[in-house]
C-alpha cells in the first residue's frame, strides 16, 4: 500500500470546476447534468470505453484455436511486463490491449508453426488495476484490485470507515468516462443494509468517504453532487 497525500491530488485535479460547483451548492441545486450513467450501466465502465491494457502481474487466459498445447489458463505476466509462452518465447505484454497481444502472438506463430493461427486472450485477473480510497477511512491509500471489486470492498481495503468522523450517507466515487471527469454519491449505510445496490469499482476510480478530514475543494464537490447512484459529469 502506498500512502496517498490526503485529497491533494484530487483537489488539484478538480480545482477548475469549483466555481460552477460552488454556485450549484449555494443555490441548493444539483450539479449540472449531462448524459447520466447508472452505476450498473456498461457506459459507466471505463473498460467499455477505453480498452484495458495489460499490466505486470496480470493473469491471462490464452486460447490458440485447435492447438491444445498453446491453450493456457492463468498465465501470469512477470514483474517486468513480459510473458513467456511455448513456441512464442518471451513477449512484451504490458501496455498492450488483449487484441494487440493476440495479434503479435499470431504473427510469431504464423508460417513457422501454423498457417492461419487464431489467438484469443482475456484477462483472468487484473492485478495491476488500482483504486484510491481517501477521506474519513482508517487507512487512506492506493490499493491494488485483484478481480471485480465493489464499493463496500474498496472501503474495506482501507480498513473501513473512521466511525468517529465518517458520514456514510455521502461516499463519492470519481471516475473518468470518455475523457470527462464524472462523479456519483452513494449511501453506504443503505448499501450495508441491503437497501441499495453495491456499485462496482473500476481501475483508477477515486473513492472519498465524507467526514471532517475532507476539506476545501472536495467538500464543495461533495456538497454540490446529488445523493443519487448516477454518474454525472462536472
Amino acid at each position: 500500500m502506498t500512502k496517498f497525500p490526503r485529497l491533494l491530488a484530487i483537489a488539484l485535479a478538480l480545482a477548475t470546476h469549483l466555481p460552477m460547483l460552488a454556485a450549484c451548492a449555494s443555490q441548493g441545486a444539483a450539479a449540472p447534468v449531462g448524459q447520466g450513467f447508472t452505476a450498473s450501466s456498461p457506459a459507466a465502465n471505463p473498460a467499455a470505453l477505453v480498452e484495458y491494457r495489460i499490466g505486470p502481474l496480470d493473469k491471462l487466459n490464452i486460447v490458440v484455436f485447435q492447438v491444445e498445447n498453446l491453450t493456457l489458463q492463468g498465465v501470469q505476466v512477470d514483474g517486468s511486463g513480459q510473458l513467456s509462452l511455448p513456441l512464442v518465447g518471451s513477449i512484451l505484454a504490458s501496455g498492450k490491449t488483449t487484441q494487440q497481444l493476440s495479434g503479435e502472438i499470431a504473427d510469431r506463430l504464423r508460417g513457422k508453426y501454423l498457417q492461419d493461427p487464431q489467438v484469443s486472450i482475456w484477462v483472468q485477473e487484473a492485478v495491476s488495476q488500482k483504486v484510491t480510497v481517501d477521506g474519513a477511512v482508517r487507512e487512506p491509500g492506493v490499493y491494488a484490485m485483484s478481480g471485480p471489486t465493489t464499493l463496500l470492498q474498496a472501503v474495506a481495503m482501507a480498513k473501513g470507515p473512521d466511525n468517529r468522523l465518517a458520514n456514510l450517507s455521502r461516499v463519492a466515487v470519481f471516475r473518468t468516462i470518455n475523457g470527462q471527469r464524472s462523479a456519483a454519491v452513494f449511501d453506504l449505510k443503505a448499501i450495508r443494509a441491503g437497501k441499495a445496490e453495491d456499485p462496482e469499482i473500476f481501475g483508477n476510480d477515486v473513492v472519498v468517504v465524507d467526514g471532517s478530514p475532507v476539506k476545501g475543494a472536495v467538500r464543495e464537490i461533495l456538497g454540490a453532487l446529488p445523493a443519487l447512484a448516477i454518474f454525472r459529469p462536472y
